[in-house]
Formats: structure tokens, sequence, C-alpha cells
């Protein structure tokens, strides 16, 4: 009840939602307001309804009270306390305040219909007896008001014009409307508007079970990339205006559904699409030496930032005859489809030169070290005088100019689209995805990402979109995987168009 409920949790969430508010463009309020501003004001609003004969104290146990409350189809049972007298109820009320009886002895009720077809209104809590130290009261309360008889009140208190709650509290509504009549709270005055909770495949939004996540140590904190936090997203690399939009796409409504998270990453990927920079990164570095390049030298190459941004400019890029490329753009024995690069065939290296694989060096294990290459120096740029065409294109690096960084490649927390589908006795955590979670290490990338910034976005060509992390240092650049360039839920859309 209050929030005295709330105690272990507002101190954490606080500075997030602030923090998060900002992320998506809004302005958070510099006050923070707590129901316990109140505390005062809802007790004399209580007085008022025991003056009124709309409440009164009720001696049964928390056990008798659950017991007489009915069911769906059952009228709850009246309390035997239910028609004390206005004094006995005020002396009685007077004294739990001051806190002269156990925790469980006495609550008060509102005094409204045990009969009522909406469960709430047979007779709800209205205060509890709690012998607890307040984070923001200390000792002064021994009686703390529940939620509905504290919602309402404190929202016409604060000016709020639409309080916003999830599905399950519109059965609350009329006890909320009831208890603003009650007090005297004229129209017109804070209403509350019910929707349906945000869901999405392979995600939990739970506070609770959130919570379990970060203190149980599945995740790293609140920001961890695989959270649904806002600050979690950041990091991620997710954009605010692709939130916006995926929040503007998927609407409010008051009927339960689920969202594919491909949609999310659709508007991230489409909003990463038009802002990212474009960098070379070579995540498993295979050296490949260039036998007819001058030894010594060393040129740069001008390569367009953003193709889809004229406004972005262009940059340097160093060519030396050392260079990296992705091990997986190299295959020995190479079957007929593969158009990368192999012994024998040429591939062009994007804003450089045509290259041929001569050589294949190993060590002792067989495995494979380095190649041997030729490049031909009439194809800078990309293009060949003679019209010879090419079928790969590859990302590659000068190996002296290289930096170094690591990689955090994500994959669902989550094994299954719902977390909660697990078998009787299993808990959620049961279906926490072991590998979502990939850290690569000795990852090479272009020197213009020496200066980049936390939670700066680039676009790795041929790989995907990433995010600085605020974890990076001088010595180590750390970028987080946000999403991979291929849109899975546009695929989709067009097949079912189909």
């Amino acid at each position: 009840g209050g929030d005295a409920q709330f105690a272990e949790i507002d101190p954490v969430f606080w500075p997030l939602r602030r923090v998060e508010a900002s992320l998506l463009g809004g302005v958070w309020s510099e006050r923070l307001f707590h129901a316990s501003d109140y505390f005062e004001q809802l007790y004399d609003w209580a007085v008022k309804l025991i003056n009124d004969g709309k409440a009164y104290v009720d001696s049964q146990t928390p056990e008798q009270i659950r017991g007489n409350r009915g069911t769906l189809t059952q009228p709850g049972v009246e309390s035997p306390y239910r028609n004390r007298s206005v004094e006995e109820n005020l002396e009685l009320f007077s004294r739990m305040k001051a806190g002269e009886f156990a925790e469980g002895e006495h609550v008060l009720r509102a005094k409204i219909d045990m009969s009522s077809g909406n469960i709430n209104f047979r007779d709800p809590v209205m205060y509890r007896i709690l012998h607890h130290d307040h984070q923001r009261t200390g000792d002064t309360w021994h009686i703390y008001p529940m939620y509905d008889w504290a919602h309402g009140q404190s929202d016409a208190l604060e000016g709020v014009t639409h309080s916003l709650c999830s599905i399950e509290f519109s059965h609350h509504k009329p006890l909320y409307e009831w208890f603003l009549d009650a007090v005297g709270i004229a129209k017109p005055r804070t209403e509350q508007t019910e929707f349906a909770r945000l869901k999405i495949t392979h995600t939990l939004l739970s506070k609770r079970k959130l919570i379990r996540l970060v203190e149980e140590g599945h995740v790293s904190g609140w920001d961890d990339p695989r959270m649904p936090s806002l600050a979690g997203m950041r990091r991620r690399g997710y954009t605010p205006n692709a939130i916006r939009n995926f929040i503007e796409r998927v609407g409010v409504d008051r009927r339960d559904s689920t969202v594919e998270y491909q949609l999310l990453e659709h508007f991230v990927r489409q909003d990463l699409n038009q802002t990212s920079l474009r960098v070379m990164g070579v995540l498993d570095p295979l050296k490949v030496i260039i036998t007819n390049y001058p030894e010594g030298e060393e040129e740069w190459l001008t390569a367009v930032n953003n193709p889809e941004d004229p406004t972005a400019g262009t940059r340097k890029i160093p060519f030396s005859r050392e260079l990296y490329i992705d091990r997986a753009d190299f295959m020995e024995d190479a079957p007929r489809k593969f158009f990368r690069l192999a012994p024998g065939r040429e591939v062009r290296l994007m804003h450089g030169y045509y290259i041929t694989c001569n050589e294949v060096i190993k060590d002792a294990d067989g495995t494979i070290t380095e190649l041997h290459c030729s490049y031909d120096p009439a194809t800078k740029g990309g293009d060949s005088p003679d019209g010879r065409k090419v079928k790969g294109t590859l990302h590659w690096l000068s190996a002296k100019h290289a930096i170094d960084a690591k990689v955090h490649s994500y994959d669902h927390l989550f094994l299954t689209e719902d977390p909660n589908d697990v078998s009787e006795g299993q808990d959620f955590t049961d279906n926490i995805n072991p590998t979502s979670l990939t850290v690569m290490t000795g990852v090479k990338l272009e020197p213009s990402l020496t200066s980049a910034q936390p939670y700066s976005h680039y676009q790795l060509l041929r790989k995907g979109y990433f995010s600085v992390d605020p974890d990076s240092s001088t010595d180590m650049l750390v970028l987080n995987q946000t999403i991979g360039l291929k849109d899975t839920w546009a695929k989709l859309q067009a097949k079912q168009q189909s």
C-alpha cells in the first residue's frame, strides 16, 4: 500500500526513469512525488469517511476478511464490526495511528456493498497497521494507505489529468471514482484510462521479473544491452527515433496482443541506415600480404561516410602492403558459388583495388596464417579499366593502422517467444538463453574510430550496426552489436503480401 510498498524499488527506478525520459526526448519533472507527501491529507479524508458513515474499523483477522469476501458467484459476508458507531471507529482509528495495536489487529475499510458484482466494492481495506520505519517519514506513521485508497486522491492532489493504467486495473476504476466522490473532489478531475500492456516476443516487461534478472546476476545491470529497459536499449544502440516509431506503429489498444521482436528491429535498422556512419571492421582477422605493392609505402583512399546522407561527407582510409580481411571471406577449397577470396580467384577490395590470391601460408598445425596476393594498380577505386567484372567485394583494413577492439554480440535473452512458457516446476529463468552474449576479442577496426564517443552508432560494412560501449578505453574500444543488416521483418511482410 502507498509508497511503503515500493520502499526498496523507488531508489532504483527513479534515476533510471529520469535518464529514460530524456532519451526519448521527454522532460522529466525536477520534483519527485511520493504518496507519503499526502499522508496527513489522506488520514484527514479517512476521518471524513468515518464521520460520513462510509468507513469503519474492522477487527477480523486477515484470513477472516479474505474468507468473507465472497467469490464472483457468491456475495461477501458483512463483518460483525461493520456497524460500529462513528465514535468507536474514530477512537480505534486514532489509536491505530498512534501505534497502540499489533500488525493485523485492525484495518480501516470503506463501507460500500458486500454483495456488489465488482469484488473491489466489497468493503475494500483502506489502511493497515505496519510498524516499519518509512524511508521518508521514519517512525511517524504506524498505519499506511492501500493502493486503491491513495491512488485517485494522490492523482487529484498532483493535478494529474489522465491516470494511465494497464488493463487489469479497469475493475478498480469504479472504486477510484467512488473514493473521489466520497472525499468531495469535484469534476472535472483526474480520469483513469486503461490500456493493454505491451508484449514483445522473447522479452519480459514485468518489473518484478526484471528485478530478479538484475539481482540474481543473469544480466550485468539495468543497462545491460539485453534488457528491455530504455537504458539497456540505448547501450545496445537502439535510437530514440526508432523506439518512438515502433510505439507509434504498435499503437495503444485495450486488447492484449504480442508484437514480433522483428518489428522493433525493423525500425531500429531503418533509422540506423539513415544516420550511421559507415566504417570497416574485421571481426576475425586473417592477414593478407600484397606481394607486388611497394614495401614501406601507404596511401589514403577516399570513402563515403553514409551513402544515404550526402551531408555526412567522406573520410580517408589507409591502404598498405599488409592488410586484414575476415577469415570467413577466404576458403581454400571453395565451391563454385563461393564468390569471395580463394586461391587463384580475384575479388574487389572496397574503395581499393582488385586482388588475386596466389599463395596460402600455413603453420605447423595446418592453420592458415596469411595469404599472399597481388593487386592490379589500374583498378584503384574498385573499377577495372578493361571492363572485367568480379563477383566478390570484401571489406579490409591496413594492418599497420588498424586499432584493437572487442565486440559484444547479442541474441535473444530468452529461448522461447514467451519467456513464461515453462514446464511445471520450472521458473522463467530456466528459459534464459545461455548464449545470449558472445564476446569477440582480437577485433580490428579502421583508425577513424580512434576518437569514437560512447553511444555513437556505426555500420560495420557487411556486418551490421554497432554502438560504442561506455566501458571503452583509450586502449580498447568496445562495440555492442545493435542489429544485423538483414531485415527479417520486411522480408516476412513481403512474403505474406505475395
